[in-house]
């Protein structure tokens, strides 16, 4: 039962193949067709313009419908060898007088013209070898069986050579032996070919890669901010609201209750406070999620907000003539941000800090330099791993310059795209 499991999938295969390999033949003989038939037309060329107009006319003609040929060569692929050809961009438009010039110089156009050109006719000619073979083996392999549905005179001539029968039997066998084991490894062939040829190259299909990268990237981090966003409002207007409401009701009860006991008030006035220092708290991670006035008022007065928090005197200069994406305006914060507190927490010897935000090369370029001691390092402190991290996510440059004795520079060069 196993056996016959395996013989009857091993048939399946090579007929397959079989059926892949002939419905190539009219897409490998097109190509050949064009290019042969100026020569019927033309039997003998006696000049320099008849020669080139013989030959590169079809030439011309191919590449003209080697986008068409391609496509149905990729639906045969898919159909009836189950390999998916990625699509080439170049050949999904016919060239038009507009885009001749593209077209003719783009390589995947040439490496399409050579597989139509170069592998189709060997694919064509080693279909030939095995329907031959598959021909020759069929009828030479069952001599033995079909020589007795003869006539008897024309029996009695095999039987007396028999020995000739049994060697165009076993050579048809060899034959049936032959075209299966051919017949696969034309599609193996064809399959690699076109993969190559017809489908994007290394170069190409890494550039792809890239560009989807990129946009998941980018996506992933324009979901990250709104879900920042999301939670900033939702803090707003849910717990820090209640959080007023309460401190101003506990307010309220401490200045109309005067008549309870000292214990009682100093429980009210206790928790007052605290009501007030979790508002202050919240209203520092609400700002921290997402500033609101980076929303409102754009990513100057968002940076003014930061330098005059500051606990060291920041020059602040704001070149930016427009809005910009709210995913770069808000790395730009958040980098300004974090340099500044780094600067507090790691150079307190700094008298002060210049920030410069500008646009620059199409870029957005953020600076804060500090005159603190210098010997910054990246690769001894998260705060800076960070902000090249931060600055990383959006396909950002991050540098810094911070030798012994100082100054230190931070530099970040953001993607300047534009608000919708």
């Amino acid at each position: 039962m196993g056996l016959l499991t395996a013989l009857r999938g091993a048939f399946a295969r090579v007929g397959r193949a079989t059926v892949f390999n002939l419905a190539g033949v009219p897409l490998q003989l097109l190509p050949l067709v064009l290019m042969t038939e100026p020569w019927l037309f033309i039997r003998d060329p006696n000049g320099l313009l008849e020669i080139q107009l013989a030959v590169y006319a079809p030439l011309l003609v191919i590449v003209y419908v080697v986008g068409a040929l391609t496509a149905v060569q990729r639906r045969r692929f898919a159909s009836l060898a189950g390999v998916d050809i990625p699509r080439l961009p170049v050949a999904q438009r016919r060239p038009t007088l507009r885009r001749a010039v593209n077209w003719l110089r783009a390589w995947a156009t040439w490496r399409q013209v050579a597989y139509h050109l170069v592998v189709g006719p060997l694919m064509l000619w080693g279909t030939a070898v095995t329907a031959a073979l598959w021909g020759w083996g069929a009828f030479a392999g069952t001599a033995l069986v079909w020589m007795w549905g003869l006539p008897p005179e024309h029996q009695l001539k095999f039987l007396e050579t028999s020995t000739e029968s049994v060697y165009i039997n076993a050579s048809g066998i060899a034959a049936l032996l032959i075209a299966a084991w051919l017949t696969p490894v034309l599609v193996r062939l064809d399959t690699r070919a076109a993969l190559a040829l017809l489908g994007p190259s290394r170069t190409e299909q890494l550039t792809r890669r890239v560009e989807d990268l990129t946009e998941s990237r980018a996506g992933a981090v324009d979901a990250a901010d709104a879900e920042r966003r999301r939670i900033e409002r939702d803090l707003h207007d849910g717990a820090q609201q209640r959080l007023v409401s309460l401190a101003v009701n506990l307010g309220i009860a401490r200045a109309t209750l005067t008549d309870l006991p000292d214990e009682a008030r100093q429980v009210i006035d206790e928790a007052h406070r605290e009501a007030k220092e979790a508002i202050d708290e919240l209203n520092n991670l609400v700002r921290g999620l997402h500033p609101a006035v980076l929303d409102d008022r754009g990513l100057d007065a968002a940076l003014s907000g930061i330098a005059a928090r500051g606990p060291l005197p920041v020059r602040l200069r704001v070149d930016v003539p427009r809005r910009l994406a709210p995913t770069v305006e808000a790395v730009a914060y958040f980098t300004v941000s974090e340099a500044l507190a780094n600067i507090t927490k790691h150079a307190p010897e700094a008298t002060r800090a210049d920030v410069t935000v500008e646009i620059h090369d199409g870029r957005l370029r953020v600076t804060v330099a500090d005159d603190g001691p210098g010997g910054a390092d990246p690769a001894h402190g998260s705060g800076l791993a960070g902000l090249a991290r931060r600055a990383a996510s959006v396909d950002g440059a991050f540098a810094i310059s911070s030798p012994v004795g100082g100054p230190t520079v931070i530099t970040v060069e953001l993607p300047c795209a534009v608000s919708p």
